[in-house]
């Protein structure tokens, strides 16, 4: 048989393989709330309009809630003879409430049905992830607060570059993540407007008020073109953009977190419940989910780009290859969410090692930039002249398997007859992070301010919610 919701036109169903490749409900059936949510919200408007009666329009509502909760309850049976959530849903309603639910389907179609239940679901992601990175901010600040003065590497090219402070490198991904929170915050504010009323593309002959159904669905206003309304998926390409370039941030700090937890650098510790063993060798401990959430970030890239190379061919204004839109969606976001909710995790399971931090930190000649102030600074000399003068000291020290405030004064004058043993006040680690108190930098003053300041705000934040 047909299928009663479009099967006019056909005198017999379609084949095999094509229910095959047409069918979606296996993937958007998590859309039943938001698809609930809008055919509510269109039936009070159908009825307010004087489209359909009031009687029918709270029909539909009683039935629609009852579908709902046969849904969550999971007492529904889904049908892949109707293809989607929404005409299993509509066909459910007819089962419920009888004729009046071929009522609700006026002066909308599945495009704008589809494009505002997805509208729905991606502000509702967008909501949750912010509140996700919010906790991992809160996390980092936390650990920055409490390590504002323990002295580690900081790194350039992965070479030991100038000390820093572990609650320094903590606050620069509170950064990162609040520009990624703000980047999804603009998202939501472009992408919320409503489609529903579009129809198929043109619009609608009935009378409707789009106005209304768009304020009862929490849309700022209806969008104010029927093509563009029911072809756009500029809001889940910008979701996903603003979201990869969130995972790429967790990829950075997890791949930090790889590293910091080898022997080779022994800067922190995760306990067992972020960590594995080895099936053969027993004495490994494995930061897998620091692993995980690295690899995350290329099922969230991909899917930007999938749904890119999806989009980049249609005409306007509907087509088919948009159903590709979900699967590919559904899994980055959820794959998101739960790389941020690992990281919190270990940011918050973590246990810096100061010790081995603070020994790595005096390596690698970290005070030479140090060395080099010093000497514009007090000998008044030129900075080109000074970093000269200074890769000689560290030419020195290195052939000698000594660190820089190993020399001795005669071997510094050797080479730059002024320097005073004022010098040596400058070549330690801890007088290195201290001194840089200009605005943004490492100084234990500064880390301890801007963690206090990031706590405060993100506090607040959640205060208001």
């Amino acid at each position: 048989m047909t299928n009663r919701m479009w099967g006019g036109r056909f005198s017999s169903p379609p084949g095999e393989i094509m229910e095959e490749i047409n069918v979606s409900i296996d993937f958007d059936r998590r859309l039943f709330a938001h698809d609930i949510a809008g055919s509510i919200a269109h039936a009070a408007m159908l009825a307010q309009c004087g489209i359909i009666s009031r009687k029918d329009a709270g029909e539909i509502k009683r039935g629609l809630a009852q579908v709902q909760s046969e849904i969550a309850d999971g007492a529904f049976t889904f049908s892949r003879a109707l293809e989607d959530i929404h005409m299993n849903v509509e066909q459910r309603l007819r089962e419920v409430i009888g004729d009046a639910a071929g009522r609700l389907h006026t002066g909308r179609s599945r495009n704008d049905q589809v494009a505002t239940d997805f509208r729905l679901y991606i502000r509702e992601c967008i909501d949750m992830l912010d509140g996700q990175l919010a906790a991992l901010q809160t996390a980092l600040a936390d650990k920055a607060a409490a390590h504002a003065g323990t002295i580690m590497p900081g790194f350039t090219h992965l070479q030991s570059a100038q000390p820093v402070t572990f609650g320094h490198h903590c606050l620069a991904y509170v950064e990162m993540f609040a520009r990624d929170r703000s980047r999804l915050a603009d998202a939501r504010r472009r992408m919320n407007e409503s489609p529903l009323g579009a129809a198929a593309l043109a619009g609608t002959s009935f009378a409707i008020d789009r106005e209304a159904t768009a304020k009862a669905l929490g849309f700022a206003a209806p969008m104010r073109n029927s093509l563009d309304a029911v072809s756009d998926r500029d809001f889940v390409l910008e979701t996903l953009a603003a979201g990869a370039i969130a995972a790429l941030h967790i990829s950075r700090l997890a791949e930090e977190i790889v590293y910091w937890m080898s022997a080779q650098f022994q800067f922190i510790q995760l306990s067992d419940q972020f960590t594995t063993g080895s099936s053969i060798m027993p004495q490994k401990r494995n930061p897998d989910a620091a692993e995980l959430c690295r690899a995350k970030a290329g099922r969230v890239i991909g899917a930007l780009n999938g749904l890119m190379l999806v989009m980049k061919g249609l005409p306007l204004a509907y087509s088919k290859d948009m159903q590709e839109d979900k699967q590919m969606t559904f899994d980055a976001l959820d794959n998101l969410s739960l790389a941020i909710a690992a990281m919190a995790g270990m940011v918050k399971d973590l246990k810096a090692n100061a010790d081995q931090m603070r020994e790595a930190a005096a390596k690698g000649f970290s005070t030479a930039t140090d060395l080099a102030d010093w000497l514009v600074r007090v000998l008044a000399m030129p900075f080109r002249d000074a970093h000269h003068v200074t890769g000689e000291l560290v030419a020195l020290a290195e052939a000698k398997g000594a660190r820089l405030d190993e020399l001795s004064l005669q071997e510094m004058r050797a080479v730059e007859p002024k320097i005073t043993d004022d010098v040596f006040s400058v070549l330690s680690v801890e007088a290195s992070v201290a001194s840089r108190q200009s605005f943004g930098g490492t100084a234990p003053v500064n880390v301890e301010r801007e963690a206090k300041r990031w706590l405060e705000i993100l506090a607040a934040e959640k205060g208001n919610a």
